[in-house]
């Protein structure tokens, strides 16, 4: 299969997940906050046959592995709804994997300003 129709199916995939998760009201059933759930990408295998959903909870340290566990119990549901939606050869088998680059991208940003601040000093050059 070519890799230009799987990165199309990738992001077909991403905008149906997260569009599912945006109107699904029985995750906060489960005591799930939708608002730290961030779908970051997803990857469909050549066959069609399974897909690794990255996800990430931002502010949500503690809570990561139920928020986990709470999505595997959705999968069934979200795979019904992607089968009814698209129109795929194969209904593809999701697993959720822990994305932790949004987290890294803000502890980056913090270590970037934290640098600026120390660089700026008491005697700002731009005040001059």
């Amino acid at each position: 299969m070519k890799k230009d129709r799987l990165a199309r199916i990738n992001a077909l995939l991403l905008r149906t997940i997260g569009a599912y998760f945006e109107r699904v009201i029985t995750l906060e059933k489960d005591g799930f906050d939708r608002s730290a759930l961030t779908v970051t990408g997803v990857e469909v295998a050549a066959n069609l046959r399974t897909a690794r959903v990255r996800v990430s909870f931002v502010g949500a340290t503690e809570a990561r592995p139920r928020y986990l566990q709470g999505l595997a119990r959705h999968r069934v549901d979200l795979q019904r709804h992607i089968a009814d939606t698209l129109f795929l050869k194969f209904t593809p088998r999701l697993h959720f994997v822990l994305d932790p680059s949004l987290e890294e991208g803000d502890r980056v940003l913090r270590l970037i300003e934290s640098l600026e601040q120390q660089t700026e000093g008491p005697h700002d050059p731009r005040s001059s």
